[in-house]
């Protein structure tokens, strides 16, 4: 399976393909400084494929790369997030962290 990520700014999303097909995206919403992940949907067809999983690690990458902090109203970016504390954790700020229930988590 050859998947790419992209960002999709005429939709608000980072979308993953397989090839030509969508098999997942991220909706969200972008201020100044800002990236507020809303929703991750995988297509039933790529379930289980991990598509998920690499579509956040990319769009957190890219926030990371941007400078955005990061909102993860998303319960999965929050779960990628929360497992990789180390990397991640520092996207979101300190002052935001226990509305998404990420203050016990150290990085």
């Amino acid at each position: 399976m050859t998947a790419a990520v992209r960002d999709n700014p005429a939709k608000n999303r980072y979308e993953i393909y397989d090839g030509e097909q969508l098999a997942a995206f991220s909706a969200y919403k972008l201020t100044r400084d800002t990236i507020a992940f809303i929703h991750t949907e995988v297509d039933p067809a790529f379930g289980g494929c991990g598509l998920g999983r690499q579509l956040v690690v990319a769009e957190l990458d890219d926030a990371r790369r941007r400078g955005l902090a990061v909102l993860p109203f998303c319960p999965y970016v929050r779960k990628v997030i929360a497992q990789n504390a180390h990397t991640y954790l520092d996207l979101v700020r300190h002052e935001q962290r226990d509305r998404f229930g990420l203050t016990q988590i150290t990085g």
